[in-house]
């Protein structure tokens, strides 16, 4: 028999359940009980694409140090589905629990010997206290609450007050509830001895706000001047659509009941695309939110945003493809298929948001760098992000700061210029200057192709007159390097022939992963892409390290291919760590894909830097 585990806010809980069993509620609940008694927590709800009945599984990442990643292994797995039960016992780490309904005895070969067995028999306890078959799904979930609660010391007045907020104005809700959280609670302080984990109260939450991506990209599009949102619903970016229809009817409805704002579902992605384009070229900051999918079906018409330059943002959600493929389940497989969508020579640009932080951040920057550069901006967040609940800093904004258009002709500029262009490349940065549609009676009409033209927008199939607009529009791209998010450098503790590169949601298990890698000797600096175009800091960082990682949640190396690509990098020099099963990355992981590639890979020593 192996040492039970022994730890104090330190450990992981998985939840193995059945979707549409009511859980989702009791699980939401232990975490946020957590969160209130002050220990940071990491939450991540694996579902099924069903309505119900499949497998569902949610993890508790307990972290008093605050690692906001999944750690990877399992130390208390309360299994709740007979259809996992092997794969869920199979996955508790050495010394760890196992919580199970004991009412129907179970055979020695379903345990192990290394692990502790922890038996409440749920389904007696329920049906000796209630009658109704949906009554008893339920308060199932609430009992085995309230017997984790005296199991990891939760504080039952927090448990108590959420279920009181939860169910607010529904006082016999509020109560039947919290009779089950106690018919739990008092059997397992009767029956069951302490057990290695628990749970002290901390100061270590603060400030931080505990918000998912989505809803973060949402309000970031309100606060990023967005009055136009047409999309499609898609999983898993439907809920950054509501989160803005939710921020704006606040924000952007006036005394009077009217709205500034307007939200169109349109019948496809192609429709919801072309709407936003259109309401781009009439000077409104508009988006769509969507997935991979979508970004498919949209290509032509963010070709035509690029090539005739009318700004646009994407709000691009990934999942796991192609074609359908597990569409609950993350990956960061849009990297390419984002950055040069549409046929033809195209380059865009794209956000890489680590956080909802940034999610807010880079959702109201878009717009920004979609109008001063006039073309549609991607921002990248995946599953993982968006639909799931993060820790993090609260959000900041400066009042005074104001929206940046770019460069627009008024009527007055419109006089006053000898000629205008609507393709001319006035001071070199590649970015001519528009107008918007009725801003003067006779001049400056906002002229627009999606066909070849010359400099004044003139229909013009002349390949020296092609060859200049594509050349400028490179330009265009190479300035845009110096205004988006540049990248974030973190120096090891020594010199290193060894350096990482990671981007998005990786970012969480990447930190843990450095830590625990120098623990074992392996240093590595280690540098966040933020953004394509890629800043020269990047082409710096490699040519610095012998060897590269790149550590990124797909099949194929998709940025690790773009870095080559546009870094003009030897494919030998960058190896990749790739984590594509559909889960959130894990420390874990990355501790272990980088131990092992690093004693594998031929190091040539640093050479020196000239004086």
């Amino acid at each position: 028999m192996r040492q039970p585990l022994s730890a104090t806010n330190d450990f992981v809980v998985k939840f193995a359940n059945v979707n549409g069993s009511g859980s989702a509620s009791a699980n939401g609940l232990f975490a946020r009980s957590i969160l209130r008694m002050g220990i940071p927590i990491a939450a991540r709800n694996i579902f099924p694409s069903n309505i119900q009945g499949l497998p569902t599984w949610y993890e508790v990442r307990i972290s008093g140090e605050g690692h906001m990643g999944r750690r990877g292994g399992v130390d208390l797995m309360v299994a709740m589905n007979p259809q996992t039960w092997d794969r869920d016992v199979a996955e508790i780490d050495a010394g760890g629990y196992l919580f199970y309904d004991s009412t129907k005895p179970l055979p020695a070969s379903k345990f192990r010997d290394d692990i502790t067995v922890i038996g409440v028999p749920l389904t007696e306890l329920v049906n000796a206290a209630y009658s109704g078959a949906r009554e008893r799904q339920l308060f199932k979930n609430i009992i085995y609450l309230g017997a984790l609660s005296a199991l990891l010391s939760i504080d039952p007045a927090v448990i108590e007050q959420l279920l009181t907020e939860q169910y607010k104005g529904k006082d016999k809700l509020a109560k039947s509830n919290q009779e089950a959280f106690h018919l739990g609670r008092n059997w397992a302080l009767t029956n069951l001895p302490p057990i290695g984990l628990k749970l002290e109260k901390s100061d270590k939450v603060g400030n931080r706000i505990y918000i998912e991506g989505n809803a973060a990209a949402g309000l970031g599009a309100v606060y990023g001047g967005a009055t136009v949102c047409a999309w499609y619903p898609i999983t898993p970016s439907t809920s950054l659509a509501e989160g803005f229809e939710k921020y704006a009817k606040k924000f952007r409805t006036n005394a009077d009941g009217t709205k500034n704002y307007a939200i169109v579902q349109a019948e496809d992605e192609l429709a919801s695309i072309g709407i936003v384009i259109g309401a781009g070229w009439n000077g409104a900051r508009a988006f769509t939110a969507t997935s991979g999918p979508g970004i498919s079906l949209m290509q032509e018409f963010v070709g035509l945003s690029y090539f005739a330059e009318v700004p646009a943002v994407i709000f691009d959600v990934q999942r796991a493809g192609p074609s359908t493929g597990m569409p609950t389940r993350t990956q960061q497989s849009d990297v390419l298929s984002a950055a040069y969508a549409s046929h033809g020579d195209t380059k865009h640009i794209v956000l890489f948001p680590e956080d909802p932080r940034e999610c807010f951040e880079f959702g109201a920057a878009a717009f920004d760098i979609a109008d001063r550069f006039q073309t549609t901006v991607f921002v990248l967040l995946d599953l993982d992000i968006g639909m799931n609940d993060w820790l993090c800093e609260p959000f900041a904004w400066d009042d005074s700061r104001r929206m940046d258009r770019g460069k627009v002709m008024t009527a007055e500029m419109l006089d006053e210029a000898r000629e205008f262009g609507r393709y001319l490349d006035v001071d070199g940065d590649g970015v001519p200057f528009r107008t918007y549609p009725g801003t003067h009676p006779n001049k400056g009409a906002f002229f627009t192709r999606g066909t070849s033209r010359d400099r004044f927008a003139k229909y013009s199939e002349s390949g020296a007159v092609y060859v200049d607009n594509m050349e400028r529009l490179l330009r265009k791209f190479e300035t845009a390097k110096q205004v988006v998010p540049h990248p974030v450098e973190k120096q090891a503790a020594r010199t290193t022939p060894y350096g990482v590169i990671y981007y998005g949601s990786s970012s969480a298990a990447m930190q843990e992963a450095l830590a625990a890698l120098q623990a074992d000797g392996i240093h590595l600096d280690a540098l966040r892409i933020r953004a394509f175009p890629f800043h020269d800091d990047i082409t710096r960082f490699i040519a610095a390290h012998d060897t590269v990682f790149i550590v990124e949640q797909n099949r194929d190396a998709q940025l690790r291919t773009l870095v080559m690509n546009e870094c003009n990098i030897d494919p030998a020099k960058l190896v990749p760590v790739l984590h594509f099963d559909g889960t959130p990355i894990t420390a874990r992981f990355i501790r272990d894909a980088i131990g092992r590639k690093a004693t594998s890979v031929e190091v040539v020593p640093l050479r020196k830097t000239a004086p």
